[in-house]
């Protein structure tokens, strides 16, 4: 008798298994398939064409290797896999809906397959065993693309709200200045729309690093336009924006009068800016911080230094990553502040820009200790 194989199986019983797979999946909790029976087969069918294509051909130990690592060749266009997992997101299931379906087409093969006439070939192994591995070779695609696609779309509903709370916020920063100015209405409005003011300006940053951190995920990253300017003037720009900002706080400026470079002004007033305000928030404020601007080979190094609790090993990995914040140990003058947690991931993101780098050491007797490094003359404007 002629030995079936299980790719041979598969195509001879297309519709009987995707019928099993279909019944076998209505019963999953929760219910992975919600729509019509046409588009319930589709990508399913496309997919077990390509099962049973790879089953089909020679597989090296090393190929084979590679593929239980997940090191298989990529393909150079969209799997079936991968536009399975695209509708099924854009018909609103879940990831582990999405896994139900891949357990339903794994049960249903395989459940026909033992039960055909001829069981306990040779084969049976390696077939099952590499059938496997293309079901799980499929689902990580799908997953890859279902979550790949996910945070596009996060990213896109956070770029869109950013973009949208700007008028009202310059609405209320108009209001409120206008208030500020006022001669004939009471001390305590005034004070009043202050603090209304410097809220709003606060919401106004936070939104401005929510654009930016879009900006990273959805385009070419931070806009960078680089020209010559005095960064001394702007490091002192800054300090004084930040003393006025943090009365309480003692904050020093050690530069020299003039250091030119090419650079992009508001950027890097916005790392600094970034810098000093993480200084502020988790030192010690009754330790003084402080700024200094020097010069390193071709290179201008801005340096933010503060005295209080050393950032632990673990945290200092992940200073960098979005959405992180070292939390910030309350008492000992230590101030406690909110924030998204993409501050110096834009920071980051913006020395980069330029050409630079951005790092940092912690430790209990010197402080922790913020270093931008610029080129003065960044290689684009290089003959």
């Amino acid at each position: 008798m002629t030995q079936v194989r299980l790719s041979t199986f598969i195509d001879e019983n297309l519709e009987p298994i995707l019928q099993a797979w279909e019944d076998f999946a209505r019963t999953i909790e929760p219910p992975a398939l919600t729509m019509d029976d046409e588009e319930l087969r589709d990508h399913a069918r496309q997919m077990l064409h390509v099962i049973s294509k790879d089953l089909a051909l020679p597989q090296t130990k090393h190929e084979r290797e590679q593929k239980s690592k997940g090191l298989a060749e990529p393909e150079h266009q969209d799997t079936a896999a991968e536009a399975h997992a695209e509708a099924r997101l854009l018909s609103g299931y879940t990831v582990v809906q999405l896994v139900s379906e891949y357990r339903a087409l794994r049960c249903s093969v395989l459940s026909l397959w033992a039960a055909r006439d001829d069981p306990g070939s040779a084969t049976d192994r390696e077939d099952v065993t590499r059938f496997n591995e293309a079901v799980d070779q499929s689902l990580a695609e799908s997953i890859a693309r279902y979550e790949q696609m996910v945070k596009q779309t996060q990213n896109m509903f956070l770029a869109i709200l950013g973009h949208d709370l700007r008028n009202p916020l310059g609405t209320i920063t108009i209001a409120t200045s206008f208030l500020m100015q006022a001669v004939d209405i009471p001390a305590k409005y005034v004070l009043v729309a202050t603090k209304m003011f410097n809220s709003a300006q606060r919401m106004s940053r936070l939104i401005n690093d929510l654009i930016d951190f879009t900006r990273t995920h959805l385009g070419p990253g931070i806009p960078v336009k680089a020209t010559p300017a005095n960064l001394a003037r702007v490091c002192r720009d800054v300090v004084d924006e930040m003393r006025t900002l943090h009365p309480e706080q003692v904050i020093e400026l050690v530069m020299p009068p003039r250091l030119d470079a090419i650079f992009d002004e508001s950027r890097i007033a916005q790392v600094l800016s970034n810098l000093i305000g993480n200084a502020v928030q988790y030192g010690d404020n009754r330790e003084q911080v402080a700024v200094t601007l020097s010069t390193h080979g071709d290179d201008a190094v801005i340096s933010v230094n503060n005295h209080g609790a050393a950032i632990a090993a673990k945290e200092m990995a992940a200073i960098f990553d979005p959405f992180v914040r070292i939390a910030a140990n309350p008492g000992q003058g230590v101030i406690e502040r909110n924030s998204l947690g993409i501050g110096l991931f834009i920071a980051r993101q913006i020395a980069q820009a330029h050409g630079g780098e951005l790092q940092v050491v912690s430790s209990e007797g010197d402080g922790t200790t913020f270093t931008l490094t610029l080129p003065q003359l960044p290689e684009s404007f290089k003959q």
